[in-house]
């Protein structure tokens, strides 16, 4: 295959919609382009899932680039590792994350502290996003036993705002990212310590009231590696931010399914009729239809050979999530919302990839998503029961060109009096 230029300006500049080798016909991967000088290989599809989730095929360990690691994900993240090291560590979040009684107690918190925030907002404007993530950032913290004041809660969630806002973009954001991940990396290594030896010892881990279920903090605090070692409080600060982070992102998701009811006011008529499978179903395809996280990447392990193109080892590999969630090959009409493509049709874990694909439990996939779609769908059936109009002058255009991206408004809503008629 011959050389390609250079695509990292278009990558930078185009966001979302640079997809290299649009167009290529089904199994036409890798499609090989150069990012900041380096040779890097596309796959996309769900047998591009599976090979590039083989951890004889890609690992993560040295793969993320420090400006990702320094906002988004901290360094030292369970992102990081790979065999042994990434499942001890994984079995942190999946105990944590995947417990259907911890994420319906995490959605009743957000729930309730969402009508009450629409309840303070009766007539007035009010910022789907900005909201979302005041919201989000307090339920989260309450539910993972994290001791803060309204202040830190509050400054909590600006900066996992920031810190998702600027991981993938030069300039002010991504150095706002930074500052943000660095003042939250602190204060979380003090409540780990401060869990880590309330009771106990110094230098030993807290006793465990065998009564009740660790919290969050509790069990990243007392968690050990695979070496048998506890986490350093940094990285503990690190993992611990890697729970609230991703839950206070999924504001984004929020001000998209405003996005959504507002631009296609049929989809709260059926949210009303048909209940939580519909709300289910509206939440994976707000997750498909938006832009989300564009990729994934890793580095090849050894020498690959992928549909008769060589990988050699070394050479950096990405899959395309929004083209995937975008692929007319796997979706009908993928350009059109429509969440009854998903009706009593659970999406096969490596077709819809939003937040990555593979293994929740043994794999790279994130933990979280159970939250996320839990999440997405109690927000979405709320505001389709609600009465809310939408101000008009509001820019509601979602740039491709910005990741990551939302409603460049926030979509801005004014709750009515009560329940009733959605937008």
């Amino acid at each position: 295959m011959n050389s390609f230029p250079d695509s990292t300006m278009a990558l930078l500049t185009r966001g979302y919609a640079w997809r290299p080798g649009r167009g290529r016909s089904p199994g036409a991967d890798p499609v090989r382009v150069r990012l900041l000088g380096r040779r890097a290989y596309v796959l996309s599809g769900p047998d591009a899932v599976g090979f590039f989730y083989d951890e004889e095929h890609i690992r993560r360990r040295s793969a993320l680039p420090g400006p990702v690691l320094d906002t988004l994900f901290g360094r030292g993240a369970v992102h990081t590792l790979d065999g042994p090291a990434h499942r001890a560590r994984k079995a942190l979040f999946t105990g944590l994350l995947m417990d259907e009684e911890r994420v319906a107690a995490l959605t009743e918190r957000v729930l309730t502290l969402w009508r009450r925030e629409l309840a303070r907002s009766r007539g007035r404007e009010l910022c789907v996003f900005d909201a979302a993530s005041r919201v989000l950032a307090r339920a989260v913290c309450g539910w993972a036993g994290l001791s803060l004041s309204d202040r830190d809660v509050r400054r909590t969630a600006r900066d996992c705002v920031a810190m998702v806002d600027g991981w993938g973009t030069p300039g002010p954001r991504h150095w706002r990212a930074r500052r943000a991940r660095r003042r939250q990396e602190r204060l979380f290594a003090r409540l780990v310590e401060r869990a880590r030896y309330q009771d106990g010892p110094q230098g030993a881990p807290a006793s465990v009231n065998p009564a009740r279920e660790p919290s969050v903090l509790e069990a990243v605090a007392r968690h050990r590696d695979a070496d048998g070692a506890l986490l350093d409080p940094h990285t503990a600060a690190v993992e611990l931010l890697n729970v609230v982070r991703p839950t206070v992102a999924v504001a984004w998701f929020a001000a998209f399914a405003a996005h959504a009811l507002h631009r296609w006011p049929e989809q709260a008529d059926a949210l009303r009729e048909n209940g939580g499978a519909r709300a289910r179903a509206f939440a994976h395809e707000v997750r498909r239809f938006y832009p989300f996280a564009p990729f994934v990447g890793g580095e090849a392990a050894a020498d690959l050979v992928r549909n008769g193109e060589r990988i050699p080892a070394g050479s950096l590999v990405l899959l395309d999530l929004y083209g995937q969630n975008h692929d007319p090959a796997l979706w009908d009409e993928p350009g059109r919302f429509d969440p009854a493509r998903f009706d009593g049709r659970p999406p096969g874990p490596d077709v819809l990839v939003p937040q990555g694909g593979g293994d929740a439990r043994s794999g790279h996939r994130c933990p979280g998503e159970d939250i996320t779609v839990a999440l997405v769908a109690a927000l979405a059936a709320d505001l389709a029961r609600r009465s809310w109009t939408v101000p008009e002058g509001q820019d509601l255009r979602i740039p491709l060109h910005r990741m990551p991206t939302r409603p460049r408004s926030g979509v801005v809503i004014v709750p009515g009096p009560g329940p009733g008629p959605g937008p």
